[in-house]
């Protein structure tokens, strides 16, 4: 008897689907075996600002501690997506159901367009919001105004079994204050040893900081601005203060380099992480993420009940 054109199309599409599935795990593990051997140093080895540091050295295009394709790199992140996923619950349970009162910092600076939005979305979006603090530092109001430049950045330090995220932070302060001149240089470089201070205070409190430059090219963010007047769907993100903030593109480069030399500690270090590679960029701040969990190893609370009681208490109700 003749199949069915229903049964044919049915059975195209289970032979179609076991094939992508096929794929799927072929690029898996060619993601997995793209990730460079840690030995003998880990990705953070690799992207530490060491003092010294000149940024026109460090390749925005290089992919440190991955050998792999773009495909292979997306792969990548999706695989140890589960993985950052259950070390970061694990942080939030043992700060709820047991006495674990640390924390992980991560601090998101760069240019415009180095894709910061980008490592909200696929990095720190793929774990439980309800573990993630997630604040974004613009000109200070007039009441922040009236504070030390740490104050604010205080107020939205992450809570016991947290994940802070600050997109751009306390380094503005010492960065685009220094550019533009905003304050007199001499408070600019007390800032710095203030800001060193201030997050082994931070540090000592139970909280690992994982700080974390973008670093892109002037070609690439000449590229993706002229995406954004390209594309309509893009014209909300473009800014025409962007342009002014490029001409300054050479003091920016130097405020950064002094603030990665003064401030990249053994406390908080800096991570230089090349940027003109978005799915690197962010499968690098993904590993560094789980490099810092990873150490702090998070473990189950154990229950305050008797876990054998409530399992015939449940049966029987």
């Amino acid at each position: 008897m003749a199949k069915s054109k229903g049964s044919t199309k049915a059975a195209k599409i289970a032979h179609e689907a076991v094939k992508t599935l096929e794929r799927v795990e072929v690029l898996q593990r060619r993601a997995v075996e793209a990730v460079a051997p840690a030995a003998p140093t880990r990705l953070a080895e690799q992207l530490r600002a060491h003092p010294g540091i000149h940024l026109d050295e460090v390749d925005p295009r290089s992919t440190p501690g991955f050998t792999g394709t773009k495909e292979e790199g997306v792969a990548a992140l999706a695989v140890a997506a589960e993985r950052l996923s259950e070390l970061q619950e694990r942080l939030f349970a043992a700060s709820r159901g047991g006495d674990d009162r640390r924390s992980v910092l991560l601090v998101v600076q760069g240019m415009d367009t180095a894709g910061k939005g980008g490592i909200m979305r696929h990095v720190v979006g793929s774990v439980d919001p309800q573990g993630v603090q997630i604040t974004s530092f613009k000109a200070p109001t007039d009441e922040e105004r009236q504070h030390d430049f740490l104050w604010r950045i205080r107020k939205a330090l992450p809570s016991a079994g947290m994940i802070g995220v600050f997109d751009r932070s306390h380094y503005e302060d010492v960065i685009i204050v220094r550019v533009h001149e905003l304050v007199p240089a001499d408070a600019v470089e007390e800032r710095y040893e203030q800001i060193n201070a201030f997050e082994r205070e931070v540090v000592d409190a139970g909280t690992t900081m994982v700080k974390v430059m973008l670093h892109i090219s002037a070609a690439e963010q000449k590229e993706r601005l002229s995406e954004r007047l390209d594309r309509p769907d893009k014209h909300w993100k473009y800014n025409p203060g962007d342009v002014d903030e490029r001409l300054r593109w050479h003091d920016y480069q130097r405020a950064y380099e002094i603030a990665l030399d003064r401030c990249s500690t053994d406390a908080a270090p800096w991570f230089v992480v090349p940027a003109d590679r978005k799915w690197y960029a962010r499968w690098a701040v993904q590993h560094l993420l789980l490099d810092a969990l990873t150490d702090l190893d998070p473990q189950w609370p154990t229950a305050d009940y008797d876990v054998e009681a409530e399992k015939v208490r449940l049966a029987l109700a």
